[in-house]
C-alpha cells in the first residue's frame, strides 16, 4: 500500500514538473518581453558590467531536460546572490542561461543592510541589474518607505521609480503621486503628475516636484498650491523647508493670508512668524480695505499686519470707487483689525485722484479717525483751486473730502484767467467741500484776501483786497457766491486798468501748478521746487 502510494507521489509529482517546465517556456519569453527596460522606464545610462547570479538556497530544485533545460524549478526557501544584492521569495523560475529570474511570492530584496524591497512578483535581470517588482511593493530605507504595485530597480544608479501611482513616507511627511523616483544614496525624490505632499500643518498639491527626505525640502518644479490653516500659497518654481517652514518662491508667486494677498517676483516666506520678504514688483492686496500696496522692494508680516514698501512705490485706495494714487520713497501700512489701518509716506509724496491732487514730503493716514496728515511743504488741488501751507489736515467721510485743515500758516488761491487770482490768507484755513466740489472757506486769524467781483457776462469789475480778523467764503459752480468778513474788516476795490503787476498778490502768494501731478502715471515724476518760492516755515513729520 506504502508503495503505490509513493508511486502514485512520484507520478504528481512529475507530472507537476512538466506542467510548470511548460509554463516556464511561456514565463521565459511574456517574463523578459514584458519587463524589457524603455526609454520611458529606466534612467540607467552607463554600460552596466555582467556578473552571474548565484542561487544560495532552495528547498527543491528541478528542471526537464527535454523541455528546456535552461529552465531551473525553485521552491521553498529559495535565495539568489548577485554580487552584493540578496533576493528570497517563496518559488521561482531561474533562468541560468539568460543570467535572469522570476520570483514568487514573499519576495525581498536586500541591498547591504540598509536598503529592504519587497513585493508578491519579481523579475530581475542580472545583465541589466534592474528588477521589476509588482503588486504590494514596498521599499525601505532607514525611516523612509516607499509604497507602489509597480516598481523597476535600477541597482547601478540605485534608483527605484514607479509609473502607476505611489507614495513615499518619511518621519514628517507623506508624498504621493502617478509617478516617482528615489534614489536610496542621495535620498532625492522626483515626482511628477498629480503629486501631493501631505505635512501635520500643510498640503501641498504640484504637477512636478522634488523632495530629499533627509533636509525635508521640496523644490517645486511646476504650478504648485501650498494650503494651511493660516492660508494659501500658489507657485510654479521655488523650494519649501517643511521642516522650519520656510521657502523661497519665484516667479511671480503669490501668497494669501485672509483677506491680503502677497505677490512678487521672489517671495521668502516664513509661515511660523508670518513674515514675507518680496524682491521685484511686490504688491499687497487688502481685499478687505480695497488697499493696495506696490514697490520694487517690499514685506508684510501676516500676524502683525506690518507691511513696508520702497524703490518705486505706491499705494492705490479704491473702496469709492475713485482710486487714489499715491507715491512715495517708501510707504508704510499697519492693518491693526478689520476696520482699522495705518499708512505713512516718507519723502517725495505725490498723489492723484480725480477729484484731488496733492504732493508733501511726508504723509500720514489714520483710518480710525479718517484724517490724512500732510507735513513739510504740503500742497492740495480740488479743480482749480490750490491750498498749501505748514500742515495740511484732510478728513474723509468714506474716502471722500470732508473738509481739508490748513494748520497755522494757510494760503488758498484759485485761477480766474490769465494773471488773475483769487486769494486767502490766514493763520489758519478750513477748506469744506460736498462731493467732489469747494463749497465754503474759513479763514480765522489775520485774515487777507484778493479776489475779482464778475459782472454776468464775466468780465471782471475789478480787485477786492480785503483785511480782517475772520473771513468766510461760499462757493458755487466753482465761483465765488457770497462773502463774510468780520470783525474790523478793511477793504478797498481797485479797477483792473489802474492795477499794478505787485497789486495782484498777495504775500507768500505762489502758484504751483507745475508740481501738480496730472494723472496716474504722473506720480512718479521727480519735480523740484523753485527755490524762490521755498517756504521761511516748515513743520518736519514725526517718524
Amino acid at each position: 500500500m506504502r508503495t503505490i502510494n509513493k508511486f502514485i507521489l512520484t507520478g504528481f509529482l512529475l507530472l507537476l514538473a512538466v506542467c510548470v517546465f511548460a509554463q516556464a517556456q511561456d514565463s521565459i519569453v511574456s517574463g523578459q518581453e514584458r519587463f524589457q527596460p524603455h526609454e520611458a522606464d529606466t534612467v540607467l545610462t552607463d554600460t552596466v558590467k555582467k556578473t552571474m547570479i548565484y542561487l544560495e538556497h532552495a528547498n527543491t530544485l528541478s528542471f526537464n531536460k527535454a523541455i528546456n533545460p535552461d529552465i531551473q524549478v525553485l521552491i521553498g526557501d529559495v535565495c539568489f546572490r548577485h554580487d552584493s544584492s540578496y533576493m528570497y521569495c517563496d518559488s521561482a523560475y531561474f533562468f541560468e542561461k539568460n543570467n535572469s529570474l522570476e520570483a514568487f511570492s514573499n519576495v525581498r530584496m536586500e541591498q547591504g543592510d540598509t536598503l529592504f524591497v519587497y513585493g508578491d512578483y519579481l523579475f530581475y535581470d542580472g545583465n541589466t541589474q534592474i528588477a521589476y517588482l509588482r503588486e504590494n511593493v514596498r521599499m525601505e530605507n532607514g525611516q523612509v518607505t516607499l509604497f507602489t504595485d509597480s516598481l523597476n530597480y535600477e541597482r547601478i544608479p540605485n534608483i527605484g521609480y514607479y509609473f502607476e501611482g505611489g507614495m513615499v513616507v518619511d518621519s514628517l511627511n507623506q508624498l504621493s503621486s502617478f509617478y516617482g523616483q528615489y534614489s536610496p544614496d542621495t535620498k532625492q525624490t522626483v515626482f511628477n503628475d498629480s503629486v501631493r505632499l501631505e505635512n501635520p500643518q500643510f498640503t501641498l498639491y504640484s504637477d512636478t516636484l522634488h523632495y530629499n527626505t533627509d533636509s525635508k525640502i521640496a523644490t517645486i518644479l511646476g504650478p504648485s498650491t501650498i494650503v494651511s490653516d493660516s492660508g494659501t500659497i500658489h507657485s510654479s518654481r521655488g523650494w519649501y523647508d517643511t521642516v522650519n517652514n520656510t521657502s523661497l518662491l519665484l516667479d511671480r508667486s503669490q501668497v494669501e493670508s485672509g483677506d491680503k494677498i502677497l505677490l512678487g517676483d521672489s517671495i521668502y516666506y516664513n509661515r511660523d512668524t508670518g513674515f514675507g520678504e518680496v524682491f521685484g514688483n511686490m504688491s499687497l492686496v487688502d481685499t478687505a480695505q480695497h488697499v493696495t500696496l506696490e514697490g520694487e522692494y517690499g514685506y508684510y508680516n501676516d500676524k502683525t499686519g506690518y507691511a513696508f514698501a520702497t524703490d518705486s512705490a505706491r499705494l492705490l485706495e479704491y473702496s469709492q470707487g475713485d482710486t487714489l494714487f499715491l507715491h512715495a520713497d517708501t510707504l508704510l501700512m499697519q492693518t491693526v483689525d478689520s476696520t482699522y489701518r495705518e499708512i505713512k509716506a516718507y519723502y517725495g509724496v505725490r498723489f492723484y485722484r480725480t477729484d484731488m491732487q496733492g504732493v508733501c514730503d511726508s504723509m500720514q493716514f489714520n483710518s480710525r479717525d479718517s484724517v490724512l496728515y500732510m507735513y513739510t511743504e504740503p500742497i492740495i488741488w480740488n479743480e482749480d483751486y490750490q491750498l498749501y501751507g505748514d500742515t495740511i489736515a484732510v478728513y474723509m467721510n468714506d474716502s471722500t473730502i470732508d473738509y481739508a485743515h490748513v494748520i497755522q500758516f494757510a494760503f488758498a488761491a484759485q485761477h480766474v484767467d490769465s494773471t488773475y487770482y483769487n486769494q486767502l490768507k490766514g493763520n489758519d484755513l478750513k477748506a469744506y467741500f460736498e462731493g467732489q466740489e469747494l463749497r465754503r472757506i474759513d479763514v480765522t486769524g489775520s485774515a487777507e484776501s484778493i479776489y475779482y467781483p464778475l459782472e454776468r457776462d464775466g468780465a471782471k469789475i475789478g480787485m477786492n483786497k480785503t483785511k480782517s480778523g475772520f473771513l468766510t467764503i461760499w462757493v458755487k459752480e466753482n465761483k465765488l457766491n457770497r462773502l463774510k468778513l468780520w470783525p474790523q474788516v478793511k477793504a478797498n476795490m481797485t479797477p483792473i486798468p489802474d492795477l499794478n503787476p505787485d497789486q495782484k498778490m498777495l504775500k507768500d502768494f505762489f502758484w504751483f501748478d507745475y508740481l501738480r501731478p496730472k494723472n496716474k502715471y504722473d506720480i512718479y515724476q521727480v519735480v523740484k521746487r523753485k527755490v524762490s518760492e521755498a517756504p521761511k516755515r516748515s513743520n518736519k513729520f514725526v517718524h
